[in-house]
């Protein structure tokens, strides 16, 4: 890497949170995310939905972070939009001030597909509304049995084409099953969203913050640059054809195929060890 490029490149292991809690391993390469209002069952703000939205958009720019674990405190990942603090002063707004809002919370969804760090959402106990919507974000969720999801917002008299809800999650748990949970706004159990695919596992609630670390550490210590060509590809496949996707793919592909990652993985199978990943 380019001495400028590396000038663009910073550390996250001692970024100050204001409006959650932030902390990262000792090697500097897995961070925790903490929704940290356990007496509301972490609840979003107008603040630290800005807040998240520029974190995962510098993320971009980490020279450490490699996987994220977003989680809650206490016994549940996140309640949604807060009532008091959101919901009532957005029953008092005009449109511009409304739609500027909805982009707002768009944009957190943008930049946790466009950070290329993959990110595991660990889920405990209350996740709805809009903490649903981070949960179906992230690349991968982990749940415990007690974990109740709800994609809500037609109970306050919304649409559930939330922050790209009537796009992502059809294809997560299929069509038929995200429209039965956006019309009715029902809680999804912990049982349906594994059998469904929304949750790539279930774990005790004593072990659900180990088991997801685990899985970050796995993925951190593996050729993270090319898991990020990954997460890039997911996204950008979306709205091509056959050969569109197969030519692009072939693209990413020669890219990792260029990097040293790539030989040194050849070199640690013929030598029968494990290969240790640079990230060039």
């Amino acid at each position: 890497m380019s001495d400028v490029m590396k000038d663009m490149k910073r550390s996250f292991r001692d970024y100050q949170a204001k409006h959650f809690l932030w902390d990262v391993s000792e090697d500097g390469r897995v961070a925790t995310l903490t929704l940290n209002r356990p007496e509301r069952k972490n609840p979003l703000t107008f603040d630290s939905y800005a807040e998240l939205r520029d974190l995962f958009r510098d993320l971009a720019y980490s020279s450490d972070v490699r996987a994220i674990v977003l989680k809650g405190a206490g016994n549940n990942f996140s309640s949604g939009g807060d009532v008091f603090e959101i919901i009532e002063p957005l029953t008092r707004m005009a449109m511009p001030d409304l739609l500027a809002f909805t982009r707002m919370t768009g944009d957190v969804v943008k930049a946790m597909r466009k950070c290329p760090q993959p990110i595991i959402s660990a889920v405990d106990g209350i996740c709805a509304g809009a903490g649903a919507i981070l949960a179906m974000a992230s690349d991968l969720r982990v749940a415990t049995p007690e974990a109740k999801t709800a994609f809500l917002f037609t109970r306050v008299g919304l649409a559930g084409a939330d922050m790209g809800a009537c796009g992502f999650l059809p294809r997560i748990i299929g069509q038929g099953r995200a429209a039965e949970l956006l019309f009715t706004g029902r809680s999804m159990s912990a049982a349906e969203g594994h059998a469904w695919g929304f949750y790539n596992a279930l774990h005790a609630a004593d072990v659900l913050d180990t088991e997801a670390l685990k899985l970050a550490h796995s993925l951190a210590d593996g050729p993270w640059f090319a898991h990020g060509i990954t997460k890039t590809m997911f996204n950008q496949e979306w709205a091509m054809g056959v050969d569109e996707m197969v030519e692009s793919e072939a693209q990413a592909q020669a890219i990792c195929m260029a990097t040293q990652d790539f030989r040194r993985a050849f070199e640690a199978f013929a030598e029968k060890r494990k290969p240790t990943f640079e990230g060039n």
